[in-house]
């Protein structure tokens, strides 16, 4: 059977003035064609071959001995050539451009953009790309709980929060608990600390550092709050959490173990007020 969007080693069943007729078998009747620039001149008929095979321009499947960047089951970052009324254009190594249409695109892309797609075929059997990659990505990451990692995110869920794919090729999430303050968006690339290994292997991520360090940063954007508040925050640590991260873009156990460094520090004092800065 041939197979659209997998390389497959091919019988030449006969050579002809444009090319060479391929198939599984010199007895198959179903056979594709390799252009006649492709077909090297020493390859006769009962020789093998590896081939693509993909869909040209009409829609004719077809063999090339080009080696294309991105294959059915497999996850590969890509540049866009061009975007039109219905979709993108991608560069996936072969004369023609890989669709990506507007209803795969976990984001609008913009041309010379780099995007992680993966190969599938639509319901009239041609081959296209996908920016809802979960399902192809590896589960197993090779790094452990504490590993500082780059990945690029590649979609966001409003239920599950931000995933990301380590190296362009491992799934890992952002848990949703862990998404405040100014997040990246798809296509960001990003820098983050493995926090779990769930038991399937996909890891979970956060993008702040361990809490000794985060508690700095966290106390600095506290005093600075402080000082635009005119000397006081209009409200302390028993503040409802959502008032906290929309103010502060932290948690409120974050906020807490600020407030409690600072306090510790003599920097600050609670009233009824809030928090102000204290009286030297």
């Amino acid at each position: 059977m041939l197979e659209l969007g997998k390389k497959q080693t091919l019988v030449i069943v006969r050579r002809v003035e444009f090319g060479a007729y391929l198939a599984e078998s010199k007895e198959s009747e179903e056979v594709v064609l390799l252009p006649f620039k492709q077909v090297p001149p020493e390859k006769m008929p009962g020789d093998q071959i590896e081939v693509f095979l993909y869909k040209d321009s009409k829609d004719r499947l077809i063999a090339t001995t080009h080696e294309p960047k991105l294959m059915i089951g497999q996850v590969a970052v890509l540049e866009v050539v061009q975007v039109s009324e219905i979709g993108a254009f991608l560069d996936w190594g072969l004369e023609k451009d890989l669709f990506l249409p507007y209803k795969q695109q976990t984001k609008r892309v913009k041309k010379g953009e780099q995007c992680l797609v993966s190969l599938y075929s639509d319901k009239s059997e041609r081959l296209c790309a996908t920016m809802n990659v979960y399902e192809y990505m590896d589960p197993h990451v090779p790094y452990g709980v504490g590993d500082k990692i780059h990945g690029r995110v590649y979609q966001t869920s409003d239920q599950f929060g931000i995933f990301v794919a380590i190296d362009d090729q491992y799934s890992a999430l952002i848990p949703k608990k862990e998404c405040y303050g100014k997040l990246p968006v798809p296509g960001d690339i990003i820098e983050a600390r493995i926090t779990a290994i769930k038991e399937d292997g996909r890891a979970d991520l956060s993008i702040r550092d361990k809490i000794p360090d985060q508690m700095k940063e966290d106390s600095e954007v506290i005093l600075e709050a402080i000082r635009q508040s005119s000397g006081t925050l209009p409200f302390n640590d028993k503040a409802d959490p959502q008032l906290i991260k929309q103010e502060l873009s932290m948690s409120k156990a974050a906020f807490k173990r600020a407030v409690g460094r600072l306090l510790k520090q003599g920097q600050i004092e609670i009233t009824d007020k809030g928090i102000q800065l204290r009286k030297k």
